[in-house]
């Protein structure tokens, strides 16, 4: 296997180099929560699943091919790993059925969104991502804030690409959703 310059050295961390599996966990462990956290939605937990991606990546280490991406091997067990808790914690998840959203209506949210300030939009779209589901949550922390492409989200979640983009574009649409129907009472109370 060749090394990458962004991948670390794998045959280092398997003859023992604790230093180069600590460097590998300052370098992934930001995105590892990320995700953890957008998909849990809640710090506690993602902490823990967090730690326990890394247990993983050490223990199964070995089984890395650098047939992709490291990072993508990484997202996968984590994504895997929140998926695991979920089903541990036996949680519902509030996921509302939600009508599909017109490309047009998408495209005037987008023109609204801009008319309001960064930090705004910024607050807005955090707390309307924590109600989606842990899916498309993660799904849309992948493909838009750790810029992932297709490829990569096909092999983090073990699906096809047209699948991927199929469901891309259902939690867009949800999240369209929401965001309009916070975004009335947001701009009526804020500037109203």
């Amino acid at each position: 296997m060749e090394q990458n310059h962004n991948q670390p050295n794998v045959q280092l961390i398997l003859n023992g180099d604790s230093q180069e599996f600590s460097k590998l966990v300052d370098d992934y462990k930001n995105l590892v929560f990320t995700v953890a956290l957008r998909m849990l939605k809640n710090s506690e937990e993602a902490e823990e699943v967090s730690q326990d991606t890394f247990i993983k990546v050490f223990k199964s280490i070995k089984n890395f091919k650098g047939d992709s991406k490291f990072s993508t091997w990484i997202y996968r067990i984590a994504y895997n790993s929140c998926l695991d808790r979920l089903k541990k914690m036996k949680r519902s998840q509030n996921t509302n059925s939600f009508e599909e959203v017109p490309a047009m209506e998408v495209a005037d949210l987008n023109t609204v969104l801009d008319d309001i300030d960064r930090k705004e939009r910024s607050r807005l779209l955090k707390k309307c991502m924590e109600l989606l589901a842990p899916k498309d949550c993660a799904l849309i922390t992948l493909f838009y804030f750790e810029e992932k492409n297709l490829n990569e989200l096909s092999k983090i979640l073990n699906l096809s690409e047209n699948t991927v983009k199929v469901r891309l574009f259902r939690a867009r649409a949800r999240l369209a959703n929401i965001v309009k129907d916070r975004l009335n009472p947001e701009i009526i109370r804020n500037y109203g």
